[in-house]
């Protein structure tokens, strides 16, 4: 029997299984904007980290400092968020929050620190009607001030209209889907969003993984419509959804045929982003390893994968709450750790609501969620017995 054959969910099956660890969102809806933040925010002493960039188009801040030959080996938050380049100001508003806290690298006398926060970027330009709509720096302080308001292992939010705000009281302490950093995401011409998945490992480790998928390769095979990642769910993780019907899987082929031949495929236009977290302990080098093996998780959800369209970036941190994996943990620690993120992209795709992007403008569509897009995918009742 394989180490993943038995493994459980953690109580929450999302990032906040990792314990210290908080997630907070700022979402932002409606005069124009369709954007947000998410932060994953560390305990106060730091998470030791690493980093790996697959895609060819990426949008981030820190990560040469994530390089394990580098002095700096821990980090204080992560900043996931939409806006393409612009959307890494919202590093700021964290980092000053953080600072003005007290927390940060220790650079000479009481308070006078450095917080380390690494950010990552999606392109969502344009998706609530303005271009030039983007989170910044209020943003972030914003998400960062909804995760310390929370109980460490637990998910706040902060929107910015009563729509929001009914939106992410829906997604509770395990928010998923359109929110903060998801707000605006597409994948393959589905709506995207925010996942999260963990894993409670024989040991007695953990590991998880919270992703925003905004994709240009697909979460869905073309060939029956089913989502890639619901093959690697753990026993009854994902609803039993059936296989979709023909004339649905033609129709999607036929719209992912016309997304990926128009003239309005941008380069950069996508990126899957996310966190691979653990209690385990690691070196630098071991969450160098551990980011670098979550793609493989990418790579299973969606396809393809690390185009030159995308900016696919995955930060691995580790809390060190446990000690030490031995080899074969280890080895186990990554395969979980890769299928944690498959399985998040499927949560992100089944959370995902159907939206109306670009509104106002020429391209002014309806995007689908994966359910809407392929409705006899739902399970169906089962007939009552008399």
């Amino acid at each position: 029997m394989s180490s993943f054959d038995n493994m459980r969910t953690g109580a929450t099956n999302s990032l906040l299984d990792v314990a210290g660890l908080r997630v907070g969102h700022s979402t932002s809806i409606g005069a124009g904007r369709r954007t947000g933040v998410t932060v994953v925010v560390a305990p106060r002493g730091g998470c030791v980290a690493g980093v790996d960039v697959r895609g060819a188009a990426p949008g981030t801040r820190e990560t040469d400092l994530l390089d394990p030959r580098c002095l700096v080996d821990r980090v204080h938050a992560v900043v996931l968020s939409g806006g393409s380049a612009f959307g890494l100001a919202a590093a700021d508003g964290v980092a000053r929050a953080l600072y003005a806290a007290g927390v940060g690298w220790p650079m000479g006398a009481t308070g006078e620190v450095v917080p380390i926060v690494p950010a990552a970027v999606i392109f969502d330009l344009g998706r609530g009607g303005d271009f030039g709509a983007f989170p910044g720096a209020d943003d972030g302080a914003r998400a960062y001030a909804a995760a310390t308001r929370s109980p460490a292992g637990d998910s706040a939010q902060m929107g910015t209209d009563d729509a929001t705000r009914a939106l992410e009281s829906r997604a509770g302490a395990r928010a998923l889907g359109p929110i903060g950093a998801g707000t605006g995401a597409k994948a393959a011409g589905l709506a995207g969003g925010i996942g999260s998945a963990s894993a409670v490992l024989p040991d007695g480790s953990t590991v998880a993984a919270l992703v925003v998928v905004n994709a240009v390769g697909s979460p869905v095979d073309p060939a029956t419509g089913e989502l890639w990642a619901a093959r690697h769910g753990l026993p009854g993780e994902f609803p039993p959804l059936e296989r979709p019907a023909s004339g649905e899987v033609a129709a999607y082929r036929e719209e992912r045929h016309t997304e990926m031949t128009a003239a309005g495929l941008l380069p950069g236009g996508a990126t899957t982003i996310g966190v691979v977290a653990t209690d385990a302990s690691l070196t630098k080098a071991e969450c160098a390893k551990l980011a670098a093996v979550g793609h493989d998780g990418i790579a299973r959800g969606i396809d393809p994968a690390h185009t030159l369209l995308d900016g696919d970036t995955l930060f691995a941190l580790a809390t060190g709450e446990r000690a030490a994996p031995g080899l074969a943990d280890l080895l186990a620690l990554h395969s979980a750790a890769a299928r944690c993120v498959t399985r998040a992209i499927g949560h992100a795709m089944l959370a995902a609501r159907t939206a109306t992007l670009w509104p106002g403008t020429p391209a002014e569509r309806v995007v689908r969620s994966y359910l809407d897009a392929f409705p006899s995918a739902r399970p169906t009742a089962p007939t009552p017995v008399p």
